[in-house]
């Protein structure tokens, strides 16, 4: 059982207490970027840190490492440390104590999810040169090193899902494996990397429609998986996301004359077109099953396109994609705008219609099974760090490139 020490989280809470003090409302606060805006919503929002996803106490979890790192992002984009220090003071230093150990973290599961929120870890080294982070970024590679693989060669997404590859795992894994290379100079890793990607290209995608299943089984052997391909049913769009993400954060630190860099590049681009092609016509977002638009059931959901909106932004700004895909940027920007940000009861940003969560299995859990029924279902929130994350670091390109958010 996780045991936090109450006076070490009573202590960073005071410090967060007076970082909140300075927040200014939404309502009074609109000649703000709307990236801080976002940022001080959180801060307002959460005491600490560690609480972006809705939890009770400290735990080392991928939600907060997305939402960890989009502040750190607002902090180095409009130079301001108060971002950095909420994450540092609160989450960081709450989670990994004095020798550097994560608390809570244990390798043995083998969770993909558990290396996201090493991100944040290499800025923090970087600038305090404090060994604690670096011990830390090394705990979380030496889980990839030895994390099980299917015969291919991808990452199982976690031990209990043995054999199967889902698409959240490479957004999880890949880009920190890829930063880490770059980083600590392992740049043989790139072709790991790579690989990983090209095999989910080739046994993930669907044919027809260019869009990626949220799971595969690579021993057609679990109960959700169709017992010839090993897929699982449905295109689940933050699946999608995650993967779309994934793609565009390993490409700005994959090396331009790597071998498989022109191939990653086109698998980017290529899905880019073919979610362009299920973009709703009329608010410019995506839906949560993203081929059903019209289905009984299914609605416009914002983890996705948020996600959507951050890697069409950050693919025209690595010049990984041209300038014809501005239109639909712009129409994805500002549809989001409209259709899922709101004004809440404190005058604070509140971004509506977020998938708390979805999966499938493990294989004792016949509830997660994939089907379009079960995607609809799942719990609908506000305030989800998935849509918070993507979303913030989407308005930071934009607010680079002002002329590329105007209809």
């Amino acid at each position: 059982m996780f045991k936090f020490k109450k006076e070490k989280v009573k202590r960073r809470l005071s410090i967060v207490a007076l970082m909140c003090s300075s927040v200014i409302v939404f309502g009074q606060n609109q000649k703000k970027p709307f990236s801080v805006q976002l940022a001080e919503s959180v801060l307002y929002n959460n005491a600490a840190a560690w609480m972006t996803d809705f939890n009770q106490k400290p735990v080392w979890g991928y939600v907060q490492g997305l939402v960890a790192l989009s502040l750190q992002e607002v902090s180095k984009e409009k130079n301001n440390p108060k971002y950095f220090d909420y994450v540092k003071n609160t989450y960081a230093d709450v989670l990994i104590n004095d020798k550097g150990v994560i608390e809570g973290y244990r390798l043995e599961p083998f969770k993909l999810d558990d290396v996201n929120s090493g991100k944040i870890l290499f800025s923090l080294y970087e600038k305090t040169k404090d060994e604690r982070y670096r011990i830390a970024i090394e705990t979380l590679h030496e889980q990839l090193k030895k994390q099980p693989r299917i015969e291919q060669g991808a990452f199982w997404h976690k031990k209990i899902y043995t054999n199967q590859v889902w698409l959240d795992g490479l957004y999880m894994g890949l880009p920190f494996y890829a930063q880490y290379a770059v980083t600590f100079g392992d740049t043989q890793a790139f072709d790991d990397i790579t690989s990983q990607l090209l095999t989910v290209q080739q046994y993930l995608k669907d044919s027809k429609t260019g869009l990626y299943y949220h799971g595969w089984d690579a021993s057609k052997t679990v109960y959700w998986a169709d017992p010839k391909t090993g897929l699982s049913q449905n295109f689940w769009g933050r699946g999608v996301g995650w993967l779309y993400m994934a793609l565009i954060d390993v490409l700005e630190y994959l090396p331009a004359n790597h071998k498989d860099r022109k191939a990653v590049e086109v698998m980017f681009e290529n899905l880019t077109d073919d979610l362009i092609k299920v973009q709703d016509s009329s608010t410019g977002v995506w839906f949560q099953v993203l081929n059903y638009p019209k289905r009984e059931g299914n609605y416009r959901e914002a983890t996705a396109s948020a996600m959507f909106v951050y890697g069409l932004a950050k693919g025209i700004q690595l010049e990984v994609l041209n300038k014809k895909y501005l239109k639909s940027l712009k129409k994805a920007y500002s549809g989001f705008r409209k259709e899922f940000i709101k004004t809440d009861a404190n005058n604070q940003i509140e971004i509506t219609s977020c998938c708390a969560g979805a999966g499938l299995g493990p294989a004792d859990n016949l509830v997660r099974n994939g089907t379009y029924d079960y995607y609809i279902h799942e719990a609908v929130r506000s305030n989800d760090g998935k849509a918070i994350g993507p979303f913030t670091m989407a308005c930071l390109v934009l607010e680079k490139h002002p002329q590329w958010a105007v209809l």
